[in-house]
């Protein structure tokens, strides 16, 4: 079940929220437990059963720690025992193939391949799970006693299957003691409606030309206009629809009393890759800078450890994304503008024009997405050959897609920057109030119009 189907909008959520509001207060994290099993069991109910594995050698691993904290070699023996089986659970589901594939091209060996589905979400659920003993360890949050508000915490559903990635230690008052106000409940589902209108009017919308590009160049009639079009494009598609799933994720846990950080803070308005990386997904990149790149000795200890911890916490990333070589590329390809920014072109961009530094950045941003969205090697080299004027520079195709979606650029340029949100902060107080009821009404009328007329069209960020 994904968040931009008819059956959550119109059925899951509304019983939920129902069934939610109904109980006491001190039954709503059972409550939201249950749910959230079923919301995660909607589509292969057997994958439960990797949850509450989860849930249970966290829970206990969480309570080893805190108990053996005065010993610290037992106490770091139990967070490595979390750390070992999250790490583990996710290697194998996700990466025994890639590995199996990639060691049987050795002669001599041969590993079967198993070609078991990825269950979803795991990715962000055994990081959100590894940090909560990590946590308890550094003493930056009690171990949680109550097995019901730990699980509530694992598999809460508004964002189980695409994150942000929610630390226990942000969440761990609000487990125990939430109170919410009909203005949190107000402020989450618009939240919640803007988000959905990203997906389903801005990304699904967009989308179609990035697989245009892609069909071009299968056929064989790619241009060089038509390249970075595809690009363009892909690159409003993968923010508009994992900053709007992020805001309906932000959105739902507000209606429900949680609190969740920021991920995303207008990244194609950044200037320079270091910048962007401040900007985009940021639950993830402030997860491996707490948990690995610090730890690892960050900056201190001289250049060249700087340089290997970066290059670790890129591959890492890059790697997290997907089990196949274009990401471990694609971690690798900003790691490499990461350390140039560091250590080679920190004082240049400080004297670059400011419009020169954004232009710099997307152009990096937008090929980076090249490689992070072709699987394929070999075309996904020819791509960005192509767009590097490896082809033919234009041709009627173009002009037609250029004159097709023309409205379509202009309206992702402008909702990718803070005019919006900065001309509706001017509006008098009592226009906002009248405004936003109609603007959530008439969103959710349209998005559903289109979701009723569309085919089916889940978000990127499931696959990872």
């Amino acid at each position: 079940m994904y968040f931009s189907s008819l059956t959550f909008l119109f059925a899951y959520l509304p019983l939920t929220l129902i069934l939610y509001f109904a109980v006491p207060l001190r039954w709503r994290n059972l409550v939201l437990l249950l749910v959230s099993l079923f919301f995660y069991g909607w589509g292969e109910p057997v994958y439960i059963l990797i949850m509450f594995a989860s849930i249970m050698i966290d829970y206990t691993h969480g309570l080893l720690v805190e108990k053996y904290r005065s010993n610290d070699k037992k106490a770091r023996w139990f967070v490595a025992q979390s750390m070992i089986f999250n790490l583990l659970l996710l290697g194998f589901f996700k990466y025994y193939d890639f590995f199996a594939m990639n060691l049987s091209l050795i002669p001599g060996i041969r590993i079967p391949q198993l070609g078991i589905p990825l269950p979803i979400g795991i990715s962000f659920f055994t990081f959100q799970t590894m940090s909560y003993t990590i946590d308890v360890y550094r003493q930056d949050a009690p171990a949680q006693r109550n097995i019901i508000r730990f699980g509530a915490f694992v598999t809460m559903f508004p964002q189980l299957i695409a994150g942000p990635i929610v630390k226990y230690k942000t969440v761990a008052e609000d487990l125990d003691h939430r109170v919410i106000t009909t203005e949190d409940f107000a402020l989450g589902a618009r939240r919640f409606c803007v988000g959905l209108a990203k997906k389903v009017l801005l990304a699904n919308s967009i989308g179609a030309l990035w697989d245009a590009q892609l069909a071009a160049q299968a056929s064989g009639a790619l241009t060089m206009v038509g390249g970075w079009l595809g690009l363009i494009a892909f690159s409003f598609q993968i923010y508009f629809d994992f900053s709007g799933y992020s805001d309906m994720a932000i959105g739902l846990g507000r209606m429900m009393g949680f609190r969740f950080d920021e991920n995303f803070n207008y990244p194609y308005l950044a200037s320079s890759v270091t910048d962007f990386w401040r900007r985009w997904h940021i639950s993830l990149t402030s997860w491996f800078r707490e948990y690995l790149y610090i730890p690892l000795g960050g900056n201190r200890g001289g250049t060249a450890k700087a340089i290997r911890n970066i290059l670790i916490v890129w591959f890492c990333t890059g790697f997290w994304h997907g089990a196949s070589w274009n990401f471990i590329i694609w971690g690798m390809y900003f790691a490499m503008w990461l350390l140039l920014e560091k250590f080679i072109l920190k004082n240049v961009l400080s004297k670059t024009p400011d419009v020169i530094k954004h232009l710099y950045t997307l152009i990096i941003a937008a090929v980076g997405w090249g490689i992070f969205g072709i699987e394929n090697l070999g075309r996904c080299a020819d791509y960005l050959k192509t767009c590097f004027g490896g082809g033919a520079l234009w041709n009627a195709a173009d002009d037609y897609a250029l004159r097709s979606y023309a409205v379509t650029l202009i309206v992702l340029v402008l909702a990718s920057t803070t005019l919006g949100r900065n001309l509706w902060h001017k509006l008098p107080e009592k226009a906002d109030r009248v405004l936003t009821p109609i603007l959530m009404l008439l969103s959710l009328v349209i998005c559903t119009a289109y979701l009723v007329d569309g085919s089916y069209n889940p978000f990127l960020y499931f696959r990872f």
